[in-house]
């Protein structure tokens, strides 16, 4: 018989707060239309800075998450920080995924891994997005890191804006509604969508749907393709209401990346 309850697992940075209020009010949204039903857990690594060093240190701390979350017997699980993967050098998403699922596994809890970095990637993918714009709450260089990682991963950036926001907690109390205007100054024109988030802190999910109109573009942040991500690992239809056109049926039974794959 199929499950109906499922246990989402999110390894959070110490001074996210928005992963653990995007995601659920995604799936939220889903169980007005859908039967499943989600339940939300996290572990933290300690990170208030968004620099090179302790992105490093805080990426060292992902495997005792892991561990903790397969303790609850989590259906899956998701590493919700895009840029600390993303810094440890390019393709780093997949060594983290299978990193971390082997240490469910070790644990007597297999579950799937999904990294916001690898889904933003994916997700992209998805929609068949090989030239993008994005929006970025990072200092400059780790924005270029960022534009970097999706060149290797055949997804040219066009444009780009880095807001320079160096504290965590700033970065998630920028005003999401402000995304819509910072995206519609990008040079746009030529890509195929538009990363309204590249970073699971900065809130965007209240903006996605009016940004999709505003700009005539499919728009993603790196919370929604997590989600969707999420979703298909778990083998589950991938929509949600009110969370952009990713989401919005056109790609639910979209398959899952073959791990595989060097692309």
């Amino acid at each position: 018989m199929p499950k109906s309850s499922y246990r989402i697992g999110q390894i959070v940075p110490s001074s996210n707060v928005t992963m653990e209020t995007e995601v659920p009010a995604i799936l939220r949204a889903r169980e007005t239309v859908a039967p499943e039903r989600f339940t939300f857990h996290s572990s933290r690594m300690r990170m208030t800075h968004v620099t090179p060093e302790q992105l490093k240190a805080m990426d060292a701390d992902s495997d005792r998450c892991a561990i903790e979350l397969s303790d609850a017997r989590v259906d899956v699980l998701g590493y919700a920080c895009l840029v600390a993967i993303m810094a440890m050098g390019l393709g780093y998403h997949r060594v983290s995924e299978q990193r971390l699922h082997t240490r469910t596994v070790d644990n007597g809890a297999p579950a799937p891994v999904v990294t916001s970095a690898g889904a933003l990637v994916h997700g992209l993918h998805t929609i068949g997005a090989r030239k993008v714009a994005l929006v970025a709450p990072y200092m400059l260089p780790l924005t270029r890191t960022v534009v970097d990682y999706l060149g290797n991963e055949g997804i040219e950036v066009l444009d780009y804006k880095a807001l320079e926001i160096p504290d965590n907690l700033d970065v998630a109390a920028h005003d999401p509604l402000l995304l819509p205007g910072i995206a519609d100054r990008l040079d746009y024109a030529e890509a195929d969508a538009v990363v309204l988030s590249a970073c699971v802190q900065m809130p965007s999910l209240a903006a996605i749907e009016d940004a999709e109109q505003r700009l005539g573009k499919p728009v993603v942040s790196a919370a929604v393709c997590t989600v969707h991500q999420m979703l298909r690992a778990l083998d589950l239809p991938a929509f949600a209401p009110g969370a952009g056109h990713l989401l919005s049926g056109a790609y639910a039974d979209a398959p899952l990346p073959d791990a595989a794959a060097a692309r």
